[in-house]
């Protein structure tokens, strides 16, 4: 085991002998509970699954509790969390603030209705000084949520039908999200590829897509299809790829120019990258913004945030009108929901904290690029901020193409093994950190890194 002078060492360095039977990671101990549970998954869920993911044969897990940036499965496993919910437990396992929140609002009710209540209140007034764009804002309970609303508002504002997404974007589950978020095969531009069955053709033909990161052939989509499109949304950092300097502000100025919506999709970055999102962080203001994952501190809660003009279409006394956009959740504004965010705003207004994960981050960042150089294992490590990927490349993706381009099977069975060392990362996917990853867990994720890239190589 690396030993306590190790430690003070560059983190790099740390190392574990292979033949040693790990702290963390499953290593073949699956329990008989476990067992059962996934035969009743196999036999009421589809595919055993809860959603669209599922991990492969002895990867698999269930997941038992949670604390910081830990968890353990059912059978007693314990893993280190990249993956921290999808990116919502930004500020990790069972904070201690947020079950206070929860309970104390639980004693006070659970649930009433998409009227107003106390919490919901108070957490607009806290989070909308935050959101650069914001002049008018309405919790939804998800980030697809927010983007479909979205989407409907944008098309209610301007009177036209077509969306332009870039694409290998995520913008959610719906129907207009799930356009050339994955495509297995590559079009001529603007053409969008439905990435699941049960998509209506008249849904594709309303989608526009454009290579992210290129102004030249966005400027001569809109220059033809201007006209027609209510909306340009966008992720600011795409899945894993940053935007090249001065890519949003060519959206901003070219929707400007054609009358377009130009809708921030925040759902991840929102929060994650500082108080003010990627609209401080990029210097950057949108007609509308998108939210959910940390907004509600792990608990469903999202929001669309943009200008009075087109937020107030929304407005209920307006029903029957000419203009009206119709937007609606029964569990809007839930008050657990927004008992959770105000608790998530009082930790993330802890002076230093940000600087502190993006610290942590890059030393994550430098860490395992130092272990995969050691084993020439090809793999090239990135990202900014609190989100880090790695592909098996020598230059960062500039677009989805580029990602494609590169060995994603090869890589998908490199993170299985990962997950099996302990170190939970969802395959071919972004991965993130909390703010309560520690030193030591960085110690434990690089040795646990070495054994994945002994093992791996060893097949």
């Amino acid at each position: 085991m690396v030993e306590a002078a190790a430690r003070t060492r560059d983190l790099s360095q740390a190392r574990i002998a292979i033949d040693q039977t790990p702290a963390i990671g499953r290593h073949g101990r699956t329990s008989n509970q476990e067992r059962a549970e996934f035969a009743t998954a196999e036999r009421l869920l589809p595919g055993g699954a809860l959603g669209g993911n599922a991990l492969p044969g002895d990867t698999r897990f269930v997941f038992a509790r949670g604390d910081g940036s830990r968890f353990w499965d059912s059978s007693g496993n314990e893993y280190i969390d990249y993956v921290l919910g999808s990116g919502t437990m930004f500020i990790g396992h069972a904070h201690p603030k947020i079950q206070k929140a929860v309970s104390d609002q639980v004693a006070r009710g659970t649930h009433f209705f998409a009227y107003l209540n106390e919490q919901a209140i108070e957490l607009a007034q806290r989070v909308t000084p935050y959101m650069r764009c914001a002049e008018r804002i309405r919790f939804t309970t998800a980030g697809s949520d927010s983007t479909f609303h979205a989407i409907r508002l944008a098309r209610g504002f301007t009177g036209r039908a077509k969306v332009l997404k870039f694409e290998g974007a995520y913008h959610g589950v719906h129907d207009y999200a799930q356009l050339s978020t994955a495509p297995k095969q590559s079009t001529n531009f603007p053409t969008a590829v439905p990435d699941t069955a049960g998509i209506p053709e008249v849904v594709q033909d309303l989608m526009l897509v454009a290579p992210y990161n290129d102004v030249e052939t966005l400027t001569s989509i809109l220059a033809e299809h201007g006209h027609e499109i209510a909306a340009v949304i966008v992720e600011p950092i795409q899945r894993i790829i940053s935007p090249k300097p001065g890519f949003l502000q060519a959206i901003r100025d070219l929707t400007r120019q054609h009358g377009i919506v130009m809708i921030l999709d925040e759902v991840v970055t929102g929060f994650r990258y500082g108080l003010g999102g990627a609209q401080e962080y990029f210097d950057i203001t949108p007609d509308l913004a998108t939210y959910g994952k940390i907004l509600g501190g792990g608990l469903p809660v999202g929001a669309v945030a943009g200008r009075a003009d087109i937020m107030d279409q929304a407005n209920p006394s307006n029903k029957g009108q000419p203009g009206y956009v119709y937007q609606n959740g029964t569990l809007q504004g839930h008050p657990l929901g927004c008992a959770a965010g105000l608790a998530t705003l009082d930790i993330l207004e802890e002076p230093g904290l940000y600087d502190r994960v993006f610290a942590m981050a890059d030393k994550l960042r430098a860490g395992l690029q130092s272990v995969f150089d050691d084993h020439d294992m090809g793999l090239l490590v990135f990202g900014e901020g609190p989100m880090w990927h790695m592909l098996f490349t020598d230059r960062v993706p500039q677009n989805w193409r580029d990602i494609t381009a590169t060995d994603t099977r090869k890589l998908a069975a490199f993170e299985a093994e990962m997950i099996r060392q302990g170190l939970f990362v969802l395959p071919n996917n972004r991965r993130f950190i909390s703010i309560r990853h520690t030193e030591q867990d960085l110690v434990d994720t690089f040795e646990a890194a070495d054994r994945a890239c002994q093992t791996f190589k060893g097949h």
